[in-house]
């Protein structure tokens, strides 16, 4: 008996996902080459975009994480909890110096990765989300890591 087929990533989440990536991979554009930055704001350039953009989608990733949590009538606490500690960490951790911030937010990252492998085992995600959110966090670790450790 072979294991079911995994269903490809539908095309809209694919491509906005990866859009999404657009402002992590500006940021650490800008970090490797800081005259990229010098056409916008501080705010949109360097650490500074990827902490900021890094913190709202942190939080973004909580909203959905409960939108999951809703289509599960049993251990509803548990999904329901699970769900806002990204929210919470970014609110609590990603503080301080760039270098901390940044830190906290690839720690936050690859929790969020734990907490989706866990909401698959609840079955409360698609069958295809987590090959999305490999690729996403994939990205966006390497673009934080760019920021942590070249910035």
């Amino acid at each position: 008996m072979s294991a079911p087929e995994m269903p490809a990533i539908p095309r809209p989440a694919l491509v906005l996902g990866l859009a999404g990536l657009i402002p992590f991979v500006w940021g650490a554009a800008t970090v490797l080459d800081p005259a990229l930055g010098a056409m916008v704001p501080p705010a949109f350039a360097g650490r500074a975009v990827l902490i900021g953009y890094g913190t709202v989608i942190l939080c973004f990733m909580s909203g959905v994480l409960w939108g999951f949590a809703a289509k599960g009538a049993e251990g509803a606490w548990r999904g329901y909890g699970a769900s806002v500690a990204p929210a919470l960490w970014a609110f609590f951790m990603v503080t301080g110096p760039e270098a901390r911030a940044l830190s906290a937010l690839l720690t936050g990252f690859f929790a969020l990765l734990a907490l989706d492998a866990q909401f698959a085992l609840w079955r409360l995600v698609p069958r295809w989300w987590m090959r999305l959110r490999f690729l996403l966090t994939a990205g966006v670790a390497v673009c934080l890591g760019v920021g942590l450790w070249l910035g």
